[in-house]
């Protein structure tokens, strides 16, 4: 029997489509074509003048900006999507409202090598990764122009990625959209019930029933969430409660990186490197208002698997045929090296 399932955040329902349902083990991504060297890739070393000015680089070595021996660099996109340069210039038109497309569009080179991928890479190296988007973040907060700031990565043609290269992107927006709205209204709503954190409330009864428990240390928890809408949809969630990412301590990095490398590796043996998308939820920035008692930061990977059609645009519902039970027990149960 398919059932229906209510996310207790966004409140928004999923379908588990049991009776077409795919069992864990039948997802095999095609992966990607042969690796053949790259003609020309712009985020490859030496190619530092095929891309904006750095705007951050780890260099081990001390190298001059622009030059070969980074080992991780953030540039602007040379396509953004919105702008830095000026002001909002809000304005009315009859009944419509509209602003200058003001915001910031980086993208985070993760590595020099054209081969490797996130889930090939030293815990160290992703750790690092992880350095560089707080440093990002950290940097752009100080734009009191900006109100919400996404990290989100695009792994593999299917997912969006234009460029093959391990990259990841942030941008910088002078609004909080609407789905995170949506979210952070979620939590406000149960915290003004029960007093307490949903997510802080999803971690201890995940854990303690191990039912969707993917992994954990003493510090994350992997699942794949109860109302998930795709499958082997996961969640990575810190124990200990914040809103924002950016304040997580070193420590903190540490055990993050670990746990994403699992989780990565995990699905790349599952379903032979598929196309995923991951977003960072972090709270807003520069607001008036405080969410530091409901919501909690995390981070979502969505493996793209299914397709979305019209269905799923007409009724904003999603169509999942693996239980997200199913999934958290298929990638539980595989041996991973490190």
């Amino acid at each position: 029997m398919p059932e229906l399932r209510k996310d207790p955040i966004s409140q928004r329902w999923v379908i588990i489509a049991t009776e077409r349902s795919k069992r864990a083990n039948h997802y095999k991504s095609s992966g990607p074509p042969p690796q053949a060297e790259p003609k020309f890739c712009p985020f490859c070393s030496g190619n530092e003048d095929k891309t904006p000015p750095e705007i951050l680089a780890y260099r081990p070595d001390g190298s001059r900006p622009n030059t070969p021996g980074w080992h991780i660099r953030v540039v602007a996109n040379k396509f953004p999507a919105l702008r830095i340069e000026g002001g909002l210039n809000r304005e009315g038109e009859g009944i419509y409202d509209k602003m200058n497309g003001i915001g910031a569009h980086e993208v985070i080179i993760e590595t020099p090598d054209h081969k490797q991928t996130m889930a090939t890479m030293t815990d160290k190296h992703v750790e690092d990764i992880l350095w560089s988007f707080r440093d990002r973040i950290l940097d752009l907060k100080k734009d009191r122009r900006f109100r919400f700031i996404l990290l989100f990565k695009n792994h593999g043609e299917a997912a969006g990625a234009s460029v093959e290269h391990s990259h990841s992107q942030l941008i910088a927006l002078p609004i909080v959209p609407r789905n995170v709205i949506d979210e952070l209204r979620g939590a406000k709503d149960y915290y003004d019930q029960k007093e307490r954190c949903i997510f802080c409330d999803i971690i201890r009864q995940e854990t303690a029933s191990k039912v969707r428990l993917v992994s954990e240390n003493d510090n994350y928890a992997c699942i794949t969430p109860y109302a998930a809408r795709f499958p082997f949809e996961t969640w990575i969630l810190p124990k200990k409660h914040g809103p924002f990412f950016e304040d997580s301590q070193k420590y903190e990095f540490e055990a993050l990186a670990r746990i994403l490398c699992d989780t990565l590796r995990r699905l790349d043996k599952a379903l032979n490197n598929p196309p995923y998308n991951f977003i960072i939820h972090s709270a807003p920035v520069n607001q008036a208002y405080h969410d530091e008692d409901y919501y909690h930061w995390h981070l979502q990977i969505m493996p793209r698997l299914t397709n979305i059609a019209g269905f799923e645009w007409g009724t904003g519902f999603y169509i999942n045929p693996t239980p997200p039970e199913e999934a958290a027990k298929f990638l539980r149960e595989l041996e991973i090296r490190d």
